[in-house]
This record gives C-alpha cells, structure tokens and sequence, in this order.
C-alpha cells in the first residue's frame, strides 16, 4: 500500500490529527504500535503491529481497560498518570517517552508517544520498537 497519508510517522507533529482519519488497514500498515482508548479507558483502535509485537489477537483486545487488562506495565504515573492529568486539565498531551515494557515478555526497550486533546474522543499510545536491537 502506497502511503498516501501524510503526517503519519511516529515523531510527527500531526500524528494526532492523521491517526484520527486512519481507516484500519491504513492503521495496520504503519511501522510502529498503535493502540486507541477512549476517556473510559476502553481499547478501541489496535493495529496488527502492536498485536503481532506483543502477542495479543487484536479481536480480545477490543474493549479492555487499556491500563487494567491490557498492559498493566503502563498503569503508573509516567502514562496512565499523564493522561489523567491532561483529562483533569483540558490539555494536550503530547510526550515521547523511553520506556521499558515488561508485561508477559522479557524488558524491551521501546519508546512511547503519549498523544490526547480535549476535543478529541480517542487517546492513543504508541510503541516503537528498535528493529534489530536487543533489550
């Protein structure tokens, strides 16, 4: 698929904006986890990179707490934490991060994008992976 959507590479400063208007199979493609959850904390969007890197079917991830069910590694002050606190404030949230993944799978070495806005019904956390690199 030839990528005719633009802003979407992970340090993008329109990543937010582009990920919004993404139809699955676009979302699959991208090179990089995306994994989507709405203010209640419910997945919503996970595409097939995230699914096949962390080894969970997409279709038994849909509408688990991302923080509880999903990836208890992220519910901490460092991500759970700075959603809720952009949620309490009405910001936007936009930080990459180095983090260390931990769940179900030896330490990896990832770096997260913690993207929300206020006028925006999804919030999303996206993992890159270093290719060829090892923890």
């Amino acid at each position: 698929m030839s990528h005719a959507v633009t802003g979407v590479d992970f340090d993008s400063p329109t990543l937010m904006a582009a990920l919004a208007d993404l139809s699955d199979g676009e979302l699959d493609v991208l090179p990089y986890g995306v994994i989507g959850f709405d203010a209640q904390g419910h997945v919503a969007r996970y595409n097939v990179y995230e699914s096949r890197a962390a080894a969970f079917p997409r279709d038994e991830v849909l509408g688990q707490h991302v923080f509880v069910e999903l990836a208890p590694c992220f519910n901490n002050y460092l991500v759970a934490g700075r959603f809720d606190e952009a949620r309490e404030h009405g910001s936007v949230l936009d930080e990459t991060l180095p983090y260390v993944l931990t769940f179900r799978m030896r330490p990896t070495r990832v770096r997260l994008r913690l993207l929300s806005r206020p006028d925006q019904p999804l919030r999303f956390i996206l993992v890159q992976r270093a290719l060829g690199a090892s923890a």
